[in-house]
């Protein structure tokens, strides 16, 4: 998503600024293939020792919490290493064992890149990536991840392929109020969230599943009991006091909403995105108003936003994206990482990055 992950941009026909530049010339790249959660750096610096917590020597010995899996409403909550574990753990779940062939994964592109590799990379007799949800022959066993909104493309997902057999994993990491607006509370059987996209702290590796079905919940567990024995203590404390925090600031009229500061910063960034892409380099997608349950307020969604090879074009340009080929897209799309800690050659004063030779590019990311 934009500023944090991921946006999705499609190459016009006009060429790049700065065409006359050699392409082996790696002087000044900006590499956008990979994002960093550091969007929300300015916020946290301002908080201090709001979320500091202090351990003792000895505490967290013990492989056992104290505490048990909580109920939220009619679901269990799981804490896992981050979404991409809980991922992992649901679709063994949600796999029949007594089957002779492995079951379909499924999901509508452009889907999110890791979908794949995370089916297939143990070669688990139980799931095979079987690609776009939109061409599935409903007939047959699957089951299916939602991404919503989705990553990269921001849009608000429904289950694609309806079937009688499925299984639905809902992906809502970008499900906060800063990148789009809260229509309905989702009530799903398996809902995954990450505490990366809502607070930016990505390198806490905490992530969560709301589960309803307890033999679901039970079978979760057990994966991650086998691949990780748990998950630390440490990060799951640290994790609950800055959710604390976010949540204070949404109640403490003297303290500066988190969810505020955020969606003003994904304003002002799409803001500075679309005058990059009135020069007609790049078409952006536009995104419907919404009202927000969170914000009482209509708002519009800052989430991700055609030359035949999008990708190989910037790349001559010194620009590294992420074809939109990695996602069950097109090649006339790439997905860029907003974030400025990955470009090479730049230059950074005042707590701006500046890039050399961009032209109007550089305005998106200092």
């Amino acid at each position: 998503m934009c500023g944090t992950d991921d946006c999705v941009v499609k190459c016009s026909s006009v060429p790049c600024a700065n065409s006359e530049n050699d392409p082996k010339d790696t002087s000044t790249i900006i590499n956008l293939d990979h994002g960093d959660q550091t969007m929300y750096e300015s916020y946290w610096r301002k908080k201090g020792n709001k979320c500091d917590i202090t351990f003792n020597g000895d505490d967290s010995l013990s492989y056992f919490a104290n505490v048990g899996n909580a109920i939220v409403d009619d679901h269990y909550t799981i804490v896992g290493t981050g979404s991409s574990q809980l991922m992992q753990a649901a679709l063994y779940a949600l796999s029949p064992t007594d089957q002779l062939e492995p079951i379909s994964v499924v999901s509508a592109t452009p889907f999110y890149s890791a979908y794949p590799e995370v089916t297939d990379f143990v070669r688990s007799g139980l799931h095979k990536w079987a690609g776009d949800a939109r061409t599935f022959e409903k007939s047959k066993a699957y089951i299916e991840f939602i991404t919503s909104p989705n990553n990269p493309d921001g849009v608000i997902r429904e289950p694609v392929v309806n079937g009688d057999q499925g299984k639905l994993i809902y992906d809502l990491a970008y499900y906060w109020p800063q990148y789009t607006a809260i229509t309905i509370p989702a009530n799903h059987d398996v809902m995954l969230f990450t505490n990366s996209k809502c607070t930016g702290h990505a390198g806490s590796r905490i992530g969560w599943a709301l589960v309803k079905d307890k033999e679901v919940v039970r079978k979760m567990i057990k994966f991650m009991e086998i691949s990780t024995i748990g998950v630390s203590k440490e990060a799951q404390l640290r994790a609950a006091k800055i959710l604390e925090v976010i949540s204070d600031s949404c109640l403490d009229p003297n303290m500066e909403n988190f969810f505020e500061y955020s969606q003003s910063l994904m304003t002002n960034r799409w803001k500075r995105l679309r005058q990059v892409s009135a020069n007609e380099l790049f078409v952006l997608q536009t995104y419907p108003l919404q009202y927000c349950l969170f914000t009482k307020d209509f708002c519009e969604s800052h989430l991700a936003v055609e030359e035949e090879d999008c990708e190989k074009l910037l790349k001559e340009h010194k620009i590294h994206t992420r074809s939109g080929g990695r996602f069950g897209s097109d090649s006339r799309s790439v997905r860029i990482n907003g974030d400025t800690s990955y470009f090479a050659g730049a230059e950074k004063k005042d707590d701006k990055v500046h890039v050399p030779d961009l032209g109007s590019l550089t305005s998106v990311y200092d």
